[in-house]
């Protein structure tokens, strides 16, 4: 079996920035265990695929580790390849996930609305409740965070930029949290707010730009600095950019893709 495949760094404008995912368009669904083995040979954070019907697009993201039940960055890469590589109609893509129905559409949101080169994801808004930090959380990122909320995912806040870009995660201690991830954030000095994100329960320490984590994050820093628009930075050492927008319950995240590479699986 012969299958298409692409990588491409998301929330990004040039090769080497953002998060590379790996992309592979599927004629129909292969047995969940080709599925794994294959994003376990890619070895990137997430590895999408699709399945393209009458209807919506079908698609699904694996770590190396696991199958995932939502992935931002792997969602933006697969709709750059359908506009820019496979001649997909009109300027929206609905996709059938795990998660619900997604949209990804041209053009910008948020701070970047109305300006070229950008694809929107439409994403639901999870809002995070407060938690009692647990002390394994402080151990694993080294130092305490002011304030610790959860969803999927544990939210660790901080004070500045600074202390977020200098966390050394203990990727063996974050493992032991009862959660897929961590999100440690702050506001930013040049953007609304920054993040990054350790995840390596499944396969992925540190995620260099993580959109699904601003399902969180967007409604967390809506009610801190009481507005809808943001310019985000995931502060990795690839550095990604996202321009979000929450409306009507959902997150928007605008960012832009380029193709690294385009070859074929031979399995």
């Amino acid at each position: 079996m012969k299958i298409p495949i692409y990588q491409v760094d998301a929330f990004t404008d040039h090769v080497f920035g953002g998060n590379p995912a790996a992309v592979c368009p599927l004629p129909a669904w292969p047995p969940d265990a080709v599925l794994q083995a294959i994003a376990a040979e890619n070895n990137l954070a997430e590895t999408a695929y699709f399945v393209r019907t009458s209807g919506p697009v079908e698609i699904r993201w694996f770590t190396p580790a696991l199958e995932i039940n939502l992935c931002g960055h792997a969602t933006l890469a697969s709709a750059h390849v359908l506009f820019e590589h496979l001649g997909h109609p009109g300027g929206e893509i609905v996709f059938s996930s795990k998660s619900g129905p997604l949209r990804a559409r041209r053009g910008g949101a948020g701070p970047a609305a109305g300006r070229d080169g950008f694809i929107t994801l439409d994403f639901p808004a999870f809002d995070p409740a407060p938690m009692a930090a647990p002390a394994a959380l402080a151990r694993s990122l080294g130092k305490t965070p002011l304030e610790a909320l959860r969803g999927r995912d544990i939210l660790a806040v901080f004070a500045s930029e600074e202390d977020v870009a200098a966390i050394e995660p203990d990727f063996a201690a974050i493992a032991t949290l009862d959660c897929l991830g961590v999100i440690a954030t702050a506001p930013g000095r040049a953007s609304d707010f920054v993040s990054r994100f350790f995840a390596p329960r499944a396969g992925v320490p540190e995620d260099p730009v993580t959109g699904s984590a601003h399902t969180l994050l967007v409604p967390y820093w809506a009610k801190r600095l009481a507005k809808t628009a943001f310019h985000a930075v995931q502060v990795s050492r690839r550095r990604g950019d996202l321009f979000c927008e929450l409306r009507d319950g959902r997150v928007l995240m605008a960012g832009r893709a380029v193709t690294f590479l385009r070859g074929e699986i031979d399995v």
